[in-house]
């Protein structure tokens, strides 16, 4: 009966996060427009973000509770399983081909491969993350934050009067919401997902201890699947809908973002313990960005043959846990 109560528990924690992560990102994107902050920028980082708060929140929890395989397996898992199997799926379910903005291409997917093999690196060299390493993470993140502004603030003058249009009509499609309710929803968002993770945390534990899984596997799979289903929901929805920009750079966006600012912040909190197992776990997330790279690099798209070769790839990955 145990068990039955904390598989219970852990799909009762991710439900909390999703939907927390959903009132986040609609509360603060609103506030943000109110202030009169491009959409685009909106786009790139609280959106971004916001589909990552609850790798975020449960590997700050893990760090927390001193739970080192869940924080380094949730992160490292949830990057692979965003390439393979929701990029992956974008692709394969979308009927035409899903194009990949240059930027993304030249700057962003290289920047996601240095920075693995960079945390790599680090785990690898001294055993684990310690708080000076997680500053530096912290210190790129930051720098990383300043060019996305620099790029979306020349993508949004460019495109002012377009996104004036858009907004208009956005306004007489859609009642806005009051600043009360945006703040609301922001909140709530917030407080969702910090019990959420919590109960995720607590619960994934639990489960582990009680069929003799180790907290990597959990990490790696339960976890990093339950948070990474806010990026699987908006990549597969924006690229049916034609938007393909933010499918790709949602994903490449929280990736990045769960290396710099997740890992970062959970070993400004605690040093993070970086198991020796995890080295494979790193080179299968290395190999996945750069096999992202090169179908994007050849044809600027991603069609469905390479969205069934990066399922394929987790099939693979998924086996070798096993």
């Amino acid at each position: 009966m145990e068990i039955v109560l904390q598989i219970f528990l852990l799909a009762a924690g991710f439900t909390m996060l999703i939907k927390g992560a959903d009132f986040f990102v609609d509360g603060s994107s609103g506030i943000a427009s109110r202030f009169g902050i491009p959409q685009l920028v909106v786009g790139l980082t609280i959106v971004a973000m916001g589909t990552s708060a609850p790798e975020a929140a449960v590997s700050i929890s893990a760090a927390l509770k001193g739970n080192a395989g869940i924080t380094i397996g949730n992160v490292v898992g949830s990057n692979i399983l965003n390439i393979l199997i929701i990029l992956g799926l974008t692709a394969f379910l979308t009927k035409k081909i899903v194009p990949v903005a240059s930027s993304t291409i030249k700057y962003e997917m290289p920047f996601m491969v240095v920075i693995t093999l960079i945390l790599l690196w680090m785990g690898y060299a001294g055993n684990e993350i310690a708080r000076l390493e997680g500053a530096g993470l912290w210190v790129v993140f930051l720098l990383y934050l300043f060019y996305l502004l620099r790029m979306a603030k020349k993508g949004a003058d460019g495109n002012s009067e377009d996104d004036g249009e858009k907004a208009s009509e956005k306004r007489e499609n859609k009642k806005e919401k009051s600043m009360a309710m945006l703040l609301l929803y922001t909140a709530v968002g917030l407080v969702l997902i910090v019990i959420g993770s919590s109960v995720t945390v607590d619960a994934a534990t639990e489960i582990a201890r009680i069929i003799g899984l180790s907290e990597r596997f959990i990490g790696l799979t339960i976890v990093a699947l339950g948070t990474s289903l806010p990026e699987l929901f908006t990549s597969v929805s924006a690229a049916r809908k034609g938007n393909a920009d933010i499918a790709i750079g949602n994903i490449v966006g929280s990736n990045i973002f769960n290396i710099l600012f997740v890992v970062g912040t959970s070993a400004l909190i605690t040093p993070v313990v970086f198991e020796s197992k995890f080295i494979v776990d790193f080179i299968v997330a290395v190999a996945a960005g750069v096999l992202l790279w090169t179908f994007s690099f050849r044809g600027r798209s991603l069609n469905r043959v390479e969205g069934g070769l990066l399922l394929l790839g987790y099939l693979g990955y998924f086996i070798y846990l096993l």
